[in-house]
């Protein structure tokens, strides 16, 4: 039911494009496409009231099926959740948070640092080397 829908809307947008570009507007539109044979088939005013009507049939056939499948595909009682969503609720639930561990070599941040092996990573016996800033450049590159 739901394709069957689907499918008419389509061909009813398309109908609807097609009456809305026939219409004469500012520019003539593509109902002075024939030059002045247009208004001699189709009538003139006649061709405007059965292009105006059109219109407004196609358009509010075009709403009325975009409401229905839009009711449609929502699923009645569902709550709004997709498939998708209900299977990442289930496995993303996890059963207790696990504190975050502390970074390695940072002291606690509920004290100032006391150096020694409180700030040194464990399993590491010795301190770590302290940086040594970089040697400064010099001119022309030659030593002096």
């Amino acid at each position: 039911m739901y394709g069957f829908l689907l499918v008419i809307m389509i061909l009813d947008g398309l109908l609807l494009s097609a009456v809305v570009l026939m219409q004469a507007g500012q520019g003539g539109g593509l109902a002075s496409l024939g030059g002045g044979t247009t208004s001699q088939v189709l009538g003139g005013r006649q061709a405007t009231n059965l292009l105006t009507k059109m219109t407004w049939w196609t358009g509010g056939i075009f709403m009325g099926l975009a409401l229905i499948l839009s009711l449609m595909s929502a699923g009645g009682g569902s709550t709004g959740a997709s498939d998708v969503q209900k299977r990442l609720r289930e496995t993303a639930a996890p059963t207790q948070a696990a504190p975050p561990s502390p970074i390695p070599g940072l002291a606690p941040s509920n004290g100032p640092p006391t150096g020694g092996a409180a700030n040194q990573p464990s399993g590491s016996a010795t301190p770590p080397a302290p940086i040594q800033p970089p040697p400064s450049p010099t001119a022309g590159g030659k030593k002096p």
